[in-house]
């Protein structure tokens, strides 16, 4: 029986640099950072007070007023990022029970549950409104769209924090693959720039404290780094069998040839200074793919600009690909976007694809001082040309989570 092809047919972007994929992709490959000083509320008092925001979303375009007011932002720019994707890919005519929709979210509604537990604590549980709990799960994104869009084929969210995106990308391809749906809705969501999850993320020491340089704060695989980037926004794209793509004539971005996923197992937050767990993750979306190493021509790195971060990930590709690795151009769009947390890997897989369309792989910006543990070849400030026909794009999440995604050009 001949194995299942999926391919990817559209996309849609809502990112702090664009809110849509042609701003987004732009912006990217012109080395655009859309890190700022945070507008959302007060941060004199905080650490970290840049983010990568969202900026002139205007949820009327996509919702009417009522609908949008019981839907929490992270659901709001999953249904804008979806009516991009769907346009994209020109998607009718197609059963609706054979459309599934997983998208993946790290936090959820952290924004509602920060504004209703102060009402709990200054008007009494009787004030608490009832569209609290479907208002703040993650799983509502996905929930959503289904009934936004009438899709009622395979449904559910992924929650692996900042692998969460990709994840739900990977678990779209194998019900694909299996002949769950014909066509799926996958990518991720966020937007917890909140008070509290802005905190939660400073006491941690997770972030950058260069509040003086916004845009430049953000230095994946530099020895300057010290912290990632909040960030906020969705990246869908519409994932469906070859045989179903062809059938009506639908543009082919690219195709999914495989992913691979791995546990650290070593601790909450930290990943090992070996770079194990990610290892795994490529070297398992290598074989799950039928793809040698030396034809990968790009890696979209996670890229967090974090100490361990950078340093672990870089040694897991040098573990994977050996001296190979020094030929391969690696990149962090985070430098410019900031993290998204649960869309990163969403976003991130859709950028894979267009640097394969565009044969253009967007920068590591703010890449000066270089750290003698990550000394591979990060793209440093510019877009480069080249042709590129495999990508691996890797996520990995706090607990341990990670994934790694292969993306090939397409060929009949």
């Amino acid at each position: 029986m001949e194995k299942k092809r999926i391919v990817i047919t559209g996309m849609g972007l809502l990112t702090p640099v664009g809110n849509s994929k042609k701003e987004t992709w732009e912006a990217l490959v012109k080395g655009k950072s859309g890190i700022d000083r945070i507008k959302g509320f007060d941060v004199q008092d905080y650490s970290c007070q840049i983010a990568g925001e969202v900026k002139n979303f205007d949820s009327s375009l996509f919702l009417d007023r009522k609908t949008a007011r019981h839907m929490e932002r992270f659901v709001q720019y999953s249904i804008a990022a979806t009516r991009e994707a769907l346009s994209d890919a020109c998607l009718e005519g197609i059963d609706k029970e054979r459309i599934g929709v997983i998208i993946g979210a790290g936090i959820g509604g952290l924004r509602i549950i920060e504004e209703q537990h102060s009402i709990l604590l200054e008007k009494g549980p009787r004030r608490v409104s009832p569209f609290l709990i479907p208002m703040l799960i993650p799983n509502m994104a996905s929930g959503q769209i289904a009934i936004q869009f009438d899709f009622r084929g395979p449904n559910y969210c992924t929650v692996s924090a900042c692998a969460s995106g990709a994840h739900a990308i990977a678990d779209s391809y194998r019900l694909l693959k299996n002949g769950e749906a014909e066509v799926m809705v996958a990518g991720g969501t966020e937007s917890c720039i909140t008070p509290l999850g802005l905190a939660g993320f400073c006491s941690a020491h997770s972030l950058s404290t260069k509040n003086d340089e916004p845009k430049k704060a953000c230095c994946p695989f530099d020895q300057r780094r010290d912290g990632f980037i909040m960030a906020e926004g969705a990246g869908i794209l519409i994932l469906e069998t070859l045989e179903n793509a062809k059938k009506r004539n639908a543009h082919i971005y690219a195709e999914i040839a495989g992913a691979g996923l791995s546990a650290d197992a070593y601790h909450m937050t930290a990943p090992p200074s070996d770079g194990k767990g990610a290892f795994l993750a490529m070297k398992r979306a290598l074989e799950n793919s039928e793809i040698r190493a030396e034809k990968i021509d790009y890696i979209n790195a996670h890229g967090t600009s974090t100490f361990l971060n950078d340093k672990s990930e870089t040694q897991a590709i040098k573990k994977v690909f050996g001296n190979y690795a020094y030929q391969i151009p690696v990149s962090s769009i985070k430098s410019m976007v900031g993290h998204m947390l649960g869309a990163a890997g969403a976003v991130e897989a859709a950028v894979s694809a267009l640097v394969i369309e565009n044969s253009l792989i967007p920068p590591t910006i703010n890449y000066e001082v270089a750290d003698p543990e990550c000394d591979l070849d990060y793209v440093p400030n510019y877009a480069r040309e080249k042709e590129v026909k495999t990508v691996i794009s890797n996520s990995f999440g706090f607990g341990g989570h990670n994934i790694a995604i292969v993306i090939k050009k397409f060929k009949e």
